[in-house]
């Protein structure tokens, strides 16, 4: 089963599931008090009991999933919304080689730190934005008016549910600034959060067994006036800690009361002369999930 949250004009935000190629509605945003995702996660098994629900509720007249991936971010027709509520998204970093990689390489003075977080028994863990902080489909990813050099993080996401269970997936984007997480770690809430940091979407990928990984491939390419300037893949298979592993340690003396999204970490960074620019667009495509497509903005 596949979770989409999607915007209906005269109505709102409003929750569906696909069957095929149609979302068919069966609850709102307004008529759940903006909290349907966060009531979800709330069960022992949430996938079990949103099959319990929407087998009972008269499902709305269906819409394209197509037609909603197409259209822009327009209050006069539907169109897709970050696949949220209530919940924080976290993120796990230098899961992969290449990540460990890539920020030893723009440390100053500080790689070692994460060579020895890439192989330790603790992961790197931090929250990566709010729900208001969150971008959906097509809506735009912000780089920093600070920073000058930023790139796009392409990360499969794990939906988690309030007692820690993997309920689901969807693509996230974390972006960065690494010319400010470079020249101190200690910089890496400034160069991680802050408005429109984050993207996630299309869809959620509900999860109806309980295991520790699945191998996703996950492909990152970038546009600058029409024409593609980066292109890079990786698989979760290459990550060296299991999902099952990271939300272990994500539930440590911690409290999720509406769920968490947790993205995994990047296995995919641009090269050292990249960044990205203002009006630049990012794809990142699982074949699973879709594909999660942002412009880029910058200053007001």
């Amino acid at each position: 089963m596949k979770l989409v949250h999607y915007y209906s004009p005269g109505q709102g935000g409003a929750w569906g599931l696909l069957e095929f190629d149609t979302v068919h509605p069966f609850a709102t945003d307004e008529g759940c008090g903006g909290a349907f995702l966060s009531s979800l996660l709330q069960w022992p098994n949430p996938v079990e009991a949103l099959a319990a629900i929407y087998g009972e509720v008269q499902r709305g007249e269906g819409i394209s999933l197509d037609e909603l991936l197409a259209a822009p971010v327009d209050p006069h027709v539907p169109h897709l919304l970050a696949p949220l509520d209530l919940q924080e998204v976290w993120a796990a970093g230098v899961t992969y080689q290449r990540s460990k990689v890539a920020r030893m390489e723009e440390s100053v003075g500080g790689g070692s730190f994460y060579d020895r977080v890439y192989d330790a028994e603790r992961p790197e863990l931090f929250l990566k934005a709010t729900p208001s902080r969150v971008s959906g489909p097509n809506a735009p990813v912000r780089i920093r008016k600070d920073a000058a050099w930023n790139v796009p993080e392409p990360e499969l996401t794990v939906l988690v549910s309030s007692t820690g269970r993997i309920v689901g997936y969807t693509i996230g984007n974390d972006v960065s600034s690494r010319d400010i997480e470079g020249e101190n770690p200690l910089y890496l809430p400034q160069a991680k959060v802050y408005r429109q940091s984050c993207a996630l979407g299309p869809v959620i990928w509900l999860e109806t067994e309980e295991i520790e990984r699945r191998p996703f491939d996950i492909t990152l390419t970038i546009e600058r006036n029409g024409a593609e300037v980066f292109s890079g893949s990786t698989n979760t298979n290459q990550m060296r800690r299991t999902f099952a592993d990271l939300v272990s340690w994500l539930m440590r003396d911690n409290v999720l009361p509406h769920g968490a999204f947790l993205m995994t970490g990047t296995g995919v960074v641009p090269g050292d002369e990249f960044t990205l620019l203002p009006g630049d667009v990012v794809n990142i495509a699982v074949p699973e999930l879709g594909v999660l497509r942002n412009p880029v903005v910058q200053g007001d």
